[in-house]
């Protein structure tokens, strides 16, 4: 298999991957108390913080378990393939988390991280906030959307423009403002609970405000770092990485999951209202199962082969070069897009069963749900193409796409 190939070619297998396969029963089982209660169980939350998943990339130096993005990838994915809400959950949080674990100051990441603390950070970082620079920091004010997880943090990460004097602070060399990240204590933030979506109901996701609070500048970073300044080589593929990455895992893990509960169905009990369990389905159901997972393997494929290609730049102590993350973006889409008409291909197949309340109907709703978010947009399909083109010299990614690299 790509997946184990790559993993022996460039690293170990993270200890937390046995883990999750461990704890996949208990996380599945959660799935539809979860769904209703909008969070996580707090048992899943316990098991998952205590075995070290919302720390996988933090550096060692802190206690974290320093994954590389392989490691990551497979922990995920592995998450996922159990219940997409909880992996989701812990792939939002680690993206935060890694974030102000690489790239705060050393002060900052001392005061969020030292003497042992483990804490969950999660929020969005789109830059809706105001930041108004002021003596030692900055006050901050705004409103946020879709903060994957943030019922279940310690600390907010919220992204914001900088503003000095009134107006925002452009850059020099640019005409771009300065964009931050900021993290904020919980106790600090207005939460609204209103994640009222058709799908990922469970990922303790909501919409929070934040006013004109007090943001120390050392608990704040750069929302386009790369190359962090503490940990292993995983940080060499900056925040858009994190989130490519993360992204990813779901859609391989979640992709898996509705493959394996439409072939449970096949072999259910019969007199069930579905037609799969006479005889395994028809001629043509069959052909198209393995059609499924003809698109499933080969979406698989392409993830290990980009992220090993990644894995082996950086440890050579190499830059991640602007066409390997078009490849990483890329691969997601086509690993979504898999997820996204197996899913669909398992609702039609699945007959009645489907449409039912159970982890069929939920497996769609989720889906549909994960392939609104702005990573797998048709906008970063352009995007790709636009640098295998040719016509992206010069330009680096960002989360919302290319832009001039100075």
């Amino acid at each position: 298999m790509i997946h184990d190939m790559a993993l022996r070619r460039h690293s170990a297998e993270s200890p937390l991957l046995a883990e999750a396969k461990r704890l996949a029963p208990l996380l599945s089982s959660h799935g539809e108390a979860n769904e209703a209660a909008g969070r996580i169980s707090d048992e899943s939350i316990a098991a998952l913080h205590d075995a070290g998943f919302f720390s996988l990339m933090v550096p060692a130096e802190f206690g974290g378990v320093d994954c590389n993005p392989l490691q990551v990838l497979s922990v995920v994915e592995e998450l996922c393939k159990a219940d997409i809400a909880t992996g989701w959950v812990v792939m939002a949080a680690n993206v935060a988390t890694a974030s102000a674990a690489g790239f705060l100051s050393d002060a900052g990441a001392q005061a969020v991280f030292g003497d042992a603390r483990r804490p969950i950070i999660a929020g969005a970082g789109a830059p809706t906030g105001k930041a108004e620079l002021v003596e030692g920091g900055y006050r901050l004010t705004g409103h946020w959307t879709y903060g994957s997880g943030c019922l279940h943090c310690d600390y907010y990460h919220a992204g914001a423009i900088v503003h000095e004097n009134g107006a925002p602070r452009i850059l020099p060399g640019t005409n771009a403002p300065e964009v931050r990240v900021f993290l904020i204590p919980s106790n600090e933030v207005q939460a609204k609970g209103n994640w009222d979506v058709l799908g990922l109901r469970a990922t303790g996701s909501i919409d929070y405000t934040i006013t004109d609070v007090f943001v120390p500048a050392d608990m704040t970073h750069s929302a386009s770092e790369v190359v962090g300044k503490r940990g292993g080589d995983g940080y060499r593929i900056g925040v858009v990485g994190f989130s490519c990455l993360g992204h990813t895992g779901v859609a391989l893990g979640h992709g898996r999951r509705v493959l394996d509960e439409l072939a449970a169905l096949v072999h259910a009990p019969a007199g069930r209202p579905t037609t799969l369990s006479d005889l395994g389905g028809s001629d043509s159901f069959k052909e198209d199962f393995a059609v499924a997972e003809g698109k499933l393997r080969a979406a698989r494929a392409l993830v290990y082969d980009v992220w090993g290609d990644v894995v082996e730049t950086i440890s050579k102590g190499e830059p991640v070069a602007t066409r390997q993350i078009t490849w990483a973006r890329l691969a997601l889409n086509h690993a979504t897009t898999a997820m996204m008409e197996n899913s669909l291909f398992a609702h039609r197949a699945s007959g009645g069963v489907g449409l039912r309340s159970g982890t069929l109907q939920r497996a769609l709703r989720d889906t549909l749900s994960a392939t609104q978010h702005l990573m797998v947009s048709d906008k970063a399909l352009r995007e790709c193409g636009r640098d295998f083109l040719g016509f992206a010299e010069d330009m680096k990614w960002t989360p919302r796409g290319l832009v001039p690299a100075t």
